[in-house]
């Protein structure tokens, strides 16, 4: 975990800060939270103010996985980067569509939990709202969540509970170093989640 923290610090210029950590006991895992219900065993902030612990200084990282070296590595986000997170089976119709038409792509990861979080130039999370309605959306009818300022993101290889580990669909490379806008993924991400809206109600 910590070559990985020191990684996106130091190559991608990312800001990272650890989170809890899975233990195991009696042949099951827990999160170091100790809370029995925790909703994201091993991938959550142990701090309040997190903000503050996250640092984009490869030594900093070092000294802190140092300290916890099973921690999660967390990414906030609105700094360097905001994230689109949207169900897997919408993201992968999105992606198929984003690649067939030539867009640009960021990095995109893929949750245990089966949500893919597209990563887009930061300020991108507060403008999808008023994006998704131009395009005749109501935000509200779309599984689409905009990260940015006052979120994070757990980056691989983090697991969650005993889902398993978060992952790359797309992994960060010298090619997309440069993130794309929100304005170039919001269409075929909308259309996605939309299209499983709509089977959603249909399975109802």
């Amino acid at each position: 975990m910590l070559d990985h923290a020191v990684r996106y610090a130091e190559e991608r210029h990312w800001d990272v800060f650890p989170g809890t950590w899975l233990e195991a006991a009696d042949g099951r895992e827990f999160c170091s939270c100790e809370d029995t219900a925790c909703a994201a065993p091993g991938a959550h902030a142990v701090r309040p103010d997190w903000a503050n612990q996250a640092t984009g200084s490869a030594t900093a990282a070092r000294r802190m996985w140092g300290k916890h070296p099973k921690a999660s590595i967390l990414l906030p986000t609105g700094r360097t980067f905001d994230a689109l997170d949207v169900p897997e089976s919408a993201g992968f119709l999105a992606l198929a569509r984003l690649e067939r038409m030539g867009l640009p792509l960021g990095p995109v990861t893929s949750t245990p939990d089966r949500r893919m979080l597209f990563f887009v130039l930061p300020g991108g999370a507060a403008k999808a709202p008023a994006l998704v309605r131009d395009l005749g959306w109501a935000p509200s009818s779309l599984d689409l969540v905009p990260r940015g300022q006052g979120h994070y993101v757990a980056a691989p290889p983090t697991r969650v509970g005993g889902m398993g580990p978060v992952q790359w669909v797309r992994r960060p490379t010298a090619e997309n170093r440069w993130l794309p806008d929100t304005e170039e993924l919001i269409s075929p991400l909308a259309y996605a989640c939309g299209r499983e809206a709509v089977a959603a109600r249909a399975r109802r």
